[in-house]
């Protein structure tokens, strides 16, 4: 499966290397040139388990990955991370059924996304032969940012720094970012609220040239 970019499809990437790129060169988003001819049969998930289902449906999304390589990514993502095996689990409200998505690390439903991106952004680096470390920067508004530091946390060829507005999260949301272990996670608390935090990320992106950026 190709890549293209969603203001110019002339920009294309392997699954990979869109991963490792996160946005396409032009401010685009990546999505796949086309879903022709995708053998998928939804069906056949429904007996397995959620780290069995994500690993098929993430091994059709994502081709440069064989399936036992994703297996040990989703298996290194989630094994023992979750409350429950399945991840996000239904519960029954009276005659309603609720989707729990708080059964995480850090009880954020991000935590779905955050432990397993780290993983494929560094197979996606050894796939793409980049030896550069990855640096993530983000500013967050209380969820995100504990979520994506214990994610990122230790993860080899990884360092994570994440803004705050100072007074502008939770006493724990706050409590939870500053005493987040990991050799490779730091967070910084802003004064103002969090668009000053998020135009302030977006400007040190604005003042590099993104090819700089790429090649580290």
């Amino acid at each position: 499966m190709i890549y293209q970019s969603t203001r110019n499809d002339s920009l294309q990437a392997s699954s990979a290397q869109a991963i490792l790129d996160g946005m396409a060169r032009d401010g685009g988003l990546y999505s796949p040139a086309s879903l022709d001819g995708l053998a998928f049969d939804w069906r056949s998930l429904l007996p397995l388990s959620t780290q069995e289902m994500a690993t098929k449906i993430l091994t059709v999304l994502l081709p440069s990955f064989s399936e036992a390589e994703m297996a040990a990514l989703v298996r290194q993502a989630y094994a023992g991370k979750f409350e429950t095996e399945e991840l996000t689990p239904t519960v029954s409200v009276g005659d309603d059924t609720l989707l729990e998505l708080f059964r995480g690390p850090t009880s954020a439903f991000k935590d779905v996304a955050l432990s397993m991106l780290p993983l494929l952004m560094t197979a996606a680096r050894e796939k793409c032969g980049v030896d550069d470390d990855i640096l993530i920067l983000t500013a967050t508004s209380g969820d995100t940012g504990k979520a994506a530091m214990e994610g990122f946390r230790n993860v080899p060829g990884t360092r994570i720094l994440v803004f705050y507005p100072h007074g502008g999260v939770s006493p724990v949301q706050q409590a939870q970012m500053a005493t987040q272990d990991g050799d490779n996670v730091c967070v910084c608390a802003v004064r103002g609220n969090f668009d000053d935090a998020q135009t302030g990320v977006k400007n040190i992106f604005a003042a590099v040239e993104q090819e700089e950026l790429l090649a580290g």
